[in-house]
């Protein structure tokens, strides 16, 4: 795999793992009680960007370490996906 598809797969599972990511931790203003006029009470209660943006990149590079890993250090691929489970109408007969 060139760097280039890695960077690709890099950016890909790090928007995922940044949706997967954001829920954690936030407090609303409800949980505060002190609902700010015009918002609703679900609302973020302050900046939390900066803890979700760091901690999606910490995931991501985890995950990709280990895809590195199977891959460049195991020898498998993504073309070995489908096989993992073998069909039933492979398996040996006893």
């Amino acid at each position: 795999m060139s760097w280039i598809s890695f960077a690709a797969l890099f950016f890909i599972t790090w928007w995922l793992m940044l949706f997967m990511v954001l829920p954690f931790s936030v407090r609303t203003q409800d949980d505060d009680h002190d609902v700010t006029l015009g918002t609703v009470a679900s609302a973020p209660r302050g900046p939390h960007m900066l803890r979700a943006v760091v901690r999606t990149t910490i995931v991501t590079a985890v995950l990709m370490g280990i895809f590195y890993g199977l891959t460049h250090g195991l020898g498998y691929s993504l073309d070995e996906v489908p096989h993992i489970i073998p069909e039933a109408s492979q398996t040996p007969a006893n």
